[in-house]
């Protein structure tokens, strides 16, 4: 979808909203309130990063990670390869993922030493990335390149895939089949990634991911840390909510919205995640999941889900929005960043300007 359209889209919603009585004056005043926080954070991001084109944490660290989040963050406001207020800064990002994707398609750089033990996490965050990004490239010759390098990508995840269908910090042959849930989660949302971009993704390599964490779930329906680590057993106590989460916006991304395994993780993250109260366990990568999650539910597609439970206590976007928006504006910098996580303020601006953006609908991993 070209930035053109795009922005006829957007018009067309304005001309909507000018002309709908019941969209009140203060309802104006916090979208425009709203937009001002969202450029405000992605000027800092423009600002912050390196002159080759990647952004990094704390002492340097994780930049194949900050890169393709900070990256997608670009990519929400509407902006492309080709055209749009942050287009230069996308086709610096992408040209650094090109200029460092290994022959074996491996995206980043394996002797990094902040991120040589956990490889996979960039791997897949760059796959995510380059894969929303490929479908704005018209050069034919660039084209053709990056569509290469996201095949290779793919190849990659799917032999660094372990014996149980999840997959570990680094490759399978790596680690030696260990496994853990949200390397796993973002490997397979990458994979969806591509997909939706018309690469090809064996069947077979989704299948089995959906199948490690389905056996990953315990009785109470909360994902665990690690199938390798347990024996292959789910045992209840174990549970990992921030996991959870990330499971249900993957199922939710496939069009599984009433698989028993995603009504399951629902009612756990429901009862056991907290909105905007006060800081929790790796509550950035949590509220990553969580809020993709509750935007493609919406506001009635959890009354759809469990039409017995009382409407007042349904998970619902405008709910999430309600209470998880205005929390995280009073917590931006007056730079425009974040710095709220151990991470660094690289990793907590695109995670919240990724929940801040979900509205504008305009990747197709993040569609309703």
């Amino acid at each position: 979808m070209s930035l053109s359209f795009r922005l006829i889209i957007a018009g067309l919603a304005l001309l909507t909203m000018s002309v709908n009585f019941s969209t009140s004056a203060p309802e104006v005043a916090q979208k425009k309130d709203l937009d001002a926080v969202i450029d405000k954070g992605l000027d800092w991001l423009k600002r912050t990063q390196a002159p080759d084109g990647h952004w990094e944490a704390q002492g340097g660290q994780y930049p194949t990670s900050m890169t393709a989040l900070a990256g997608m963050a670009m990519l929400m406001e509407g902006s492309t390869l080709r055209e749009g207020k942050y287009s230069d800064n996308i086709q610096k990002a992408v040209n650094w993922f090109v200029a460092r994707a290994q022959p074996n398609g491996l995206l980043g750089n394996p002797n990094n030493p902040t991120e040589s033990s956990r490889y996979t996490f960039g791997h897949g965050f760059g796959l995510l990335f380059l894969a929303s990004a490929y479908g704005e490239e018209e050069d034919a010759e660039r084209r053709k390149k990056l569509e290469k390098i996201i095949k290779k990508a793919v190849e990659f995840t799917g032999k660094a895939q372990t014996n149980k269908g999840g997959w570990g910090y680094v490759s399978a042959a790596d680690g030696n089949n260990f496994d853990e849930g949200s390397t796993t989660i973002t490997q397979l949302q990458a994979l969806r990634a591509a997909r939706n971009a018309g690469i090809p993704v064996p069947k077979e390599i989704i299948d089995k991911a959906v199948k490690y964490l389905r056996n990953a779930t315990t009785a109470r329906g909360g994902i665990i840390y690690s199938l390798y680590q347990s024996g292959g057993a789910a045992p209840v106590g174990q549970e990992r909510p921030p996991l959870t989460a990330a499971a249900v916006a993957c199922a939710f991304a496939a069009g599984q919205y009433e698989d028993e395994y995603a009504k399951k993780w629902i009612k756990f993250c429901k009862e056991n995640i907290p909105i905007a109260k006060g800081r929790v366990a790796h509550d950035e990568y949590q509220s990553y999941y969580f809020a993709q999650a509750l935007y493609i539910l919406g506001d009635d597609r959890y009354g759809k889900l469990f039409p017995n439970d009382v409407k007042t206590s349904w998970l619902t976007w405008s709910h999430y929005k309600e209470a998880m928006f205005d929390h995280l504006k009073s917590q931006q910098n007056a730079d425009g960043s974040w710095t709220s996580g151990y991470i660094g303020p690289v990793f907590s601006t695109a995670i919240n300007l990724t929940i801040l953006q979900l509205d504008k609908g305009l990747l197709p991993i993040y569609y309703r």
